[in-house]
């Protein structure tokens, strides 16, 4: 595990963007798609201020914007050029259904949605778009596009010599907000979970520091797990590029067949996924396909001991991790060289936690968390805009986990399976 400096942690994204092209170079590659076209670090903090400026017109300072695109460049330009600009993106989960969707932009008083005619016409989401933009504002990226002038480019050119003083001229600070992501909440209504810019930074910059030498430069991530999830977002985009490396987006976890292919183009060495996708990967590759992958870092479900017999057989190593979006969202991950299977490693730096006694419950406790990734709080469920910290700094994991000497934390339940549990003896 390297040192880890909170106070470095301390800046908005695009900051931290601006310092990884400093630091690692602005002709690095950060970011490739589907279209196999990579973007350097140094243009993509010139088009976060092209796009930026433009989308920060149409919303006033501080201000949430809806954002409704899958994992594509542009989605990653919109995120840091918003912020830029200080402007907060709004992920919105285009597999949700339009109630949710309009509850979550009801919660997040969202009034500008950013979208792309192309990603509605393949997705057939036009009923969805149709219903949302009752009442709100529907920017299409190929329209933002068109508004763009030989002016525009040359001055974003120039922006991008001095972007932290234009970035400095909006006035973000790195406890306001960043993004909002929606979670299931109470009776299926989305929770509104803010995240600050120190929030996303800091995980991005813990997952770093607790994998030490493990992770370099010179690592291509696959991500193709959705950014309006917190694990897209931070594990799969800015633990790559604010580390300086590079992130390989793909627009959907459910091509079994073409992620491995594009794995192999990509010669990517780190990949994103859940244990149902990896199933379906490790099933659907060619011979050679995922050769280049050292390491998988799997969270949001357990990993079978049948996934991970799959992938050793190519040579790759799985790496459970474990965390929730209000964490930003890690929180613990396996490391290889105490990789043990049945756990989720150890807690990152800087992390504090503690757990509580359960009734009924005689191994392990109830697991609450502090530290610099747990989020500003969740919106007013009522949409008064307002944002409802945790209790004294403190987030209710709601699992029931047990925390061996050596650090390895085994999660052993959902506190409310076991409450419910305990409720029929």
């Amino acid at each position: 595990m390297a040192e880890f400096d909170i106070a470095s942690t301390r800046k908005s994204l695009f900051s931290a963007l601006v310092d990884a092209r400093d630091r690692f170079g602005g002709d690095k590659v950060a970011l490739e798609d589907l279209e196999r076209q990579p973007v350097t670090f140094g243009r993509l903090v010139l088009a976060a201020l092209l796009l930026g400026r433009k989308l920060a017109g149409a919303a006033g300072k501080g201000e949430t914007v809806g954002v409704l695109l899958p994992n594509v460049q542009a989605i990653a330009v919109t995120l840091f050029g918003l912020n830029a600009f200080g402007r907060v993106p709004a992920f919105l989960n285009f597999t949700a259904g339009t109630r949710n969707l309009l509850a979550a932009c009801e919660v997040g008083r969202i009034r500008t949605i950013v979208t792309s005619r192309r990603f509605i016409e393949q997705g057939k989401l036009d009923d969805e778009l149709a219903r949302l933009g009752e009442g709100r504002r529907i920017l299409y990226l190929e329209d933002v596009r068109g508004t763009i002038t030989s002016f525009d480019k040359l001055r974003a050119l120039i922006e991008s010599l001095f972007a932290r003083r234009i970035h400095a001229a909006s006035g973000v600070e790195p406890d306001d907000p960043a993004v909002v992501l929606f979670t299931s909440g109470s009776e299926g209504k989305p929770k509104g979970v803010v995240l600050s810019n120190a929030n996303l930074v800091a995980n991005a910059y813990q997952v770093k520091a607790h994998a030490g030498d493990v992770l370099t430069a010179e690592d291509v991530f696959f991500n193709p797990l959705p950014i309006f999830h917190s694990f897209g977002l931070t594990a799969g985009l800015l633990t790559a590029v604010l580390n300086g490396m590079k992130s390989v987006l793909y627009p959907s976890p459910l091509h079994y067949r073409q992620v491995p292919k594009l794995v192999a183009g990509t010669r990517a060495t780190i990949l994103l996924a859940t244990d149902t996708f990896l199933q379906g990967y490790a099933r659907a590759a060619g011979e050679g396909d995922l050769a280049s992958v050292r390491y998988v870092i799997a969270g949001a479900e357990r990993v079978k001991d049948e996934t991970r017999a799959l992938w050793s057989r190519v040579g790759t190593t799985i790496l459970e991790g474990y965390g929730a979006t209000e964490c930003s969202p890690v929180v613990a991950v396996n490391l290889p060289d105490s990789n043990r299977p049945g756990t989720v490693g150890r807690f990152l730096p800087s992390i504090e936690w503690r757990l509580e006694p359960v009734e009924g419950i005689h191994e392990g406790g109830r697991l609450f968390v502090q530290g610099p990734n747990v989020m500003k709080g969740y919106l007013d469920p009522d949409g008064s805009g307002a944002v409802l910290p945790p209790k004294d700094g403190w987030h209710d994991m709601g699992d029931i986990v047990s925390v061996a000497p050596d650090g390895l934390v085994s999660i052993l339940g959902r506190a409310k399976r076991f409450a419910k549990a305990f409720a029929h003896i």
